[in-house]
């Protein structure tokens, strides 16, 4: 019991926290998580490190290397599926587990933004900055073209099409373009989740 509950003072009450890591551990996985070296992209979180670009490991005479798109093997298809691209789901649940904790452990617990010596920030505030990562996919930059398209000119640039958005399987791990199947509503339609949830305006006071 004492390796999953981590006691915190808080506020002069004493708050219990039912983790499998600690402070001290959750900072070290948090450096490599949001180094943009590493696991975080622009657009969410990478599925495999960037750092094995250069660096890749090899077992049993077979090499991991970072690829954020499609596999260079064409073992099954070239799909490289977990080897660098963004996947929904495993970005959503990160981005869950950081709002909990971050509740838990309150606004005195932050974080190096970019994992290294960036401006410190609350986990909460990590949490929004990649819900705000992951909708920048499908959101129109300062020159007018989404992520989400990539190089299709038909999807960026013809009127009767570009505002036609497929929810893709998984998108690329350094450009956010849509790969994969194309109509995975199941999982990456949960960016209309982090829509409601980070992008929703202010309530107005009920008093």
């Amino acid at each position: 019991m004492q390796d999953v509950c981590h006691p915190v003072r808080r506020n002069g009450e004493d708050v219990h926290i039912c983790a499998i890591v600690d402070e001290t551990q959750m900072q070290g996985l948090l450096r490599r998580i949001l180094d943009p070296d590493e696991f975080m992209s622009p657009y969410g979180l990478r599925s495999l490190s960037r750092c094995h670009d250069a660096q890749p490991f090899s077992y049993g005479g077979r090499e991991v290397r970072y690829e954020p798109a499609e596999s260079d093997s064409k073992i099954k298809g070239g799909n490289s599926n977990w080897r660098g691209p963004v996947w929904f789901p495993t970005s959503f649940l990160m981005i869950e587990s950081l709002r909990k904790l971050g509740t838990a452990y309150g606004p005195t617990f932050q974080v190096p933004s970019d994992g290294r010596a960036g401006p410190l920030c609350t986990l909460w505030e990590v949490a929004q900055d990649l819900a705000n990562r992951m909708i920048r996919i499908f959101t129109r930059d300062e020159h007018g073209r989404r992520a989400v398209h990539g190089a299709r000119r038909k999807f960026q640039d013809d009127p009767h099409w570009r505002d036609l958005i497929l929810f893709h399987e998984y998108f690329h791990g350094d450009t956010g373009e849509g790969l994969g199947a194309s109509h995975q509503t199941g999982w990456t339609g949960l960016v209309a989740s982090l829509i409601d949830e980070w992008r929703k305006p202010p309530q107005p006071s009920s008093r």
